[in-house]
């Protein structure tokens, strides 16, 4: 593994009110690795994910992107570096085709005369889209096929691939195999492991820990607004991660599994 991180934040604190959300966490994820995220409801997850993001401004603490410090004033800056999220929400729109979504808000113009009236170059944009869906393996019946039409795992891998538009060095995913189907699981997997071999840095917010254990490379767990371990998958259990999200011995979860299987 690289010895410098992507993205690495160091001590991070953000307060809202009475609520300490996040309290001195350090977070880093590297070129070519999976990272992912857990800890119960209101651990600090989706505060640290909205501070790589952009939406929380650092109160306290350090961000870095490549060696280098920098300030993240807002989720533009955060995408000018290089850092993409994709939600829950996915905020895909309906009734627009694929090409129409990867584009949105950032379509190409024609040349010549069909500039001066407005037009867009329809034909370079499904060949880009068409193009970049190929690269991420992404299979879909046509890229102006409408979203509206598609299976949640081409929607979530919609999703991603737009989010790839910018060529992003690290990518954020919040919840990604959510509410999907197995064979729709199996898919948004395999695309976060392209992603990997890209050599891209990827970040997962997840409660799924068979999905989590298949994909990733390492385990943060959040309790309580503190970091409170980081797993290498090959080196740990679900019972070590259970133990960590819940603050209880792993000897206690490992009672508790077994009672619940008789």
């Amino acid at each position: 593994m690289p010895s410098t991180a992507l993205l690495e934040l160091r001590g991070i604190s953000k307060r809202f009110g009475a609520v300490q959300a996040l309290h001195k966490v350090d977070f880093e994820v590297y070129p070519g690795e999976v990272v992912a995220l857990m800890g119960d409801n209101g651990a600090g997850k989706s505060t640290l994910v909205k501070t790589l993001s952009g939406i929380n401004l650092v109160e306290e603490g350090q961000i870095f992107f490549q060696g280098q410090q920098v300030q993240l004033t807002g989720p533009q800056s955060a995408t000018a570096l290089g850092i993409a999220t994709v939600y829950q929400d996915l905020a895909l729109c309906d009734n627009l085709d694929v090409v129409g979504n990867l584009f949105l808000g950032r379509e190409l113009r024609a040349g010549g005369l069909g500039r001066l009236l407005g037009w867009m170059d329809e034909t370079a944009m499904e060949l880009q889209a068409t193009q970049l869906l190929e690269k991420l393996s992404v299979s879909i019946p046509s890229v102006r096929t409408q979203v509206a039409s598609l299976s949640g795992g081409q929607r979530q891998s919609i999703a991603v691939a737009r989010s790839m538009m910018g060529s992003p060095k690290v990518v954020l995913l919040d919840e990604p195999t959510a509410a999907l189907g197995v064979a729709q699981t199996r898919q948004v997997l395999e695309l976060i492991r392209r992603l990997r071999q890209q050599g891209l840095g990827v970040v997962i917010i997840s409660h799924n820990l068979v999905d989590v254990f298949s994909v990733a490379d390492r385990i943060i767990v959040m309790r309580l607004g503190k970091r409170v371990g980081s797993f290498a998958v090959k080196d740990t259990t679900e019972v070590d991660i259970v133990a960590a999200i819940t603050g209880a011995h792993t000897s206690e979860v490992e009672q508790t599994l077994k009672g619940g299987a008789t």
